[in-house]
């Protein structure tokens, strides 16, 4: 148990599969043509994965689109689970993996933030208590009482961003969410996460911006074709990576 401590996302021969179900055939000919024939195929995202996250470390998942990365942080949230092998978390964690999860359309900013908050494991006291800083750094001023549907997609980003960084977890899982939203705010948001690297918070962050992966964090994961294809230094990993893609 004390190594398990160590630890804050241990994954051990990680697999994902997903099914695909091809089109409910229309016709008298397309019904003979596929009788017999298995309609459902089965494609293989995640291949093996071992990966030990340790406490306080600052990660990125690199790699072309479709390589399995996203797949990898939903697997850490337990929003979705392994076709086979294991995943541990040790810690409160929270995430942003999609634009507005978790949001009610209909629900103003603020009663967005008590749903939400609500649902990392905050009461509602605490969430009264934190509920100042939330606004102030979403920047959204009177519009935190309009319903967010009426929201653009940078707003949301600041609102889903500035409830994940004020619920006290020990881990931030992030996809791709800051590729939205100014620059103004994208920046505000970096400066944070160091913040929140230097408190020895566990980042893991997926991302195709190579200059902000090697400002933020310390070691790179490069996922390629669902499988672990590089791990270690963050300029060494993004290098290799960078020759490939050329």
């Amino acid at each position: 148990m004390k190594e398990m401590n160590e630890y804050a996302i241990r994954t051990k021969n990680l697999y994902k599969d997903f099914k695909l179900n091809s089109d409910k055939p229309m016709t008298l000919k397309e019904k003979l043509v596929f009788i017999g024939k298995n309609k459902t195929q089965k494609v293989h995202i995640l291949k093996d994965i071992d990966l030990d996250i340790k406490k306080g470390e600052t990660v990125a998942l690199i790699g072309t689109n479709g390589s399995g990365k996203s797949t990898l942080l939903k697997l850490m949230t337990k929003i979705i689970y392994p076709t086979k092998g294991k995943i541990e978390v040790n810690g409160k964690l929270t995430s942003l993996l999609e634009l507005g999860a978790g949001f009610h359309p209909d629900f103003t900013g603020r009663e967005n933030i008590y749903f939400n908050a609500s649902i990392f494991g905050l009461t509602a006291k605490e969430i009264d208590k934190r509920l100042p800083d939330i606004i102030e750094f979403s920047e959204l001023g009177e519009l935190i009482d309009t319903p967010v549907r009426t929201y653009s997609s940078g707003m949301y980003m600041r609102l889903a961003f500035s409830v994940a960084i004020n619920v006290d977890a020990e881990i931030l899982l992030i996809d791709e969410i800051l590729a939205v939203g100014d620059q103004h705010f994208q920046e505000k948001c970096f400066s944070k996460l160091h913040e929140l690297k230097k408190a020895g918070k566990t980042i893991v962050i997926v991302s195709h911006d190579m200059n902000s992966v090697r400002d933020l964090c310390d070691r790179a994961v490069w996922i390629y074709e669902g499988r672990i294809r590089l791990d270690g230094k963050v300029g060494d990993v993004i290098d290799e990576y960078l020759k490939v893609c050329r």
